[in-house]
Formats: C-alpha cells, sequence, structure tokens
C-alpha cells in the first residue's frame, strides 16, 4: 500500500497575524512599522500589560541577521519587550524600520512608561514615534547634529575634556 496523500504543508506560526518564531525559549513576533500599533494592543488586550522596554537597533553592519520568511530586514528595528503578569508570559516584538522613513507609532497612549524610553531611541538612533507627547533629545544636548549610536555615525567629533590634565606639579 501505497501513499498517496500530499505532503503536510505546514503554515508558518503566527501570533494576532504576525509571524512568530522563539529565540533563546521566548516568543517574537515580527511586524512592521504599519502594523505595529495593532499588534500591540492586540497583546494588550491579551492581558500583556507591561511595556518593559522598548529600544532601538541599528543593523548598518549586520543586514544578514535572522529574519523569518515574509519579514523584509531593514537597516533599523524597534524592540519591545512585554509581560502578562496574570499568566506569566513575556513577548518580544520586532518591527523593522525602514532608513528612508525611520518612524513607528508611539505606544505613549497604552503604556505611558515608555516616554523616555521612546525619546532616547529617538536621540540616539533618530527614529521617530509618531504622536509621542515630547519627542525631544534626552541625552545629547538640543543642539546636537547626530544621533551617536547609528553605525555610520563618525567616531571621535569631540574632544574629550579632562579637569586636570596632568600637566600641574603634584605636590
Amino acid at each position: 500500500m501505497t501513499d498517496t496523500a500530499p505532503p503536510e504543508v505546514v503554515s508558518p506560526a503566527t501570533l494576532f497575524g504576525a509571524l512568530l518564531t522563539t529565540s533563546h525559549g521566548q516568543d517574537v513576533v515580527h511586524t512592521t512599522p504599519a502594523k505595529y500599533l495593532k499588534l500591540i494592543q492586540d497583546l494588550a488586550d491579551d492581558g500583556f500589560g507591561v511595556a518593559v522596554d522598548v529600544c532601538g537597533v541599528d543593523y548598518l553592519t549586520h543586514m544578514g541577521r535572522f529574519v523569518p520568511d515574509g519579514i523584509t530586514a531593514e537597516r533599523f528595528e524597534v524592540v519591545v519587550n512585554m509581560l502578562d503578569m496574570v499568566k506569566m508570559r513575556r513577548v518580544r516584538i520586532r518591527c523593522q524600520v525602514p532608513e528612508d522613513v525611520a518612524a513607528v507609532a508611539s505606544l505613549y497612549s497604552m503604556f505611558p512608561g515608555v516616554e523616555a524610553m521612546e525619546r532616547e531611541c529617538f536621540d540616539l538612533l533618530g527614529i521617530s514615534f509618531d504622536k509621542h507627547p515630547d519627542l525631544s533629545r534626552i541625552l545629547m544636548p538640543e543642539d546636537w547634529i547626530g544621533h551617536p549610536l547609528r553605525k555610520d555615525y563618525d567616531v571621535g567629533r569631540i574632544p574629550v575634556q579632562f579637569k586636570n590634565d596632568g600637566a600641574q606639579e603634584r605636590s
């Protein structure tokens, strides 16, 4: 007896319509800026009530990193870690952000605690967060030009000034 059934097609795992992978035992959901806010809202509605962290990554020198089929690797990525304290679950969201439109929606209206984290990401990487209440520099001076955590930022542009340069005689 031969098996004439067609081979089983395994669909990729999804969570709220976004591709789902696992990294080091943690669920990772992959999305785009257009679907980012809706995904975060769906996760919040499902019990993920804490946005632990929001940060950005510049993959200029590592464009070959892993992203699942169906997701286009972009230069920037916004990463959000969320917790469900009731069911003790954790999820990481990886949102691919293109260089030419480095912006995603702000999560401030849902999670006010991300205010400083989004500002830091904006300040150091230049990723904007639409509808953020005060998207201004948080670490660098207001008149600073550029974003120092970008991989193409010119290293060593600022001379270091020491309080005591060692020129004084020691007694």
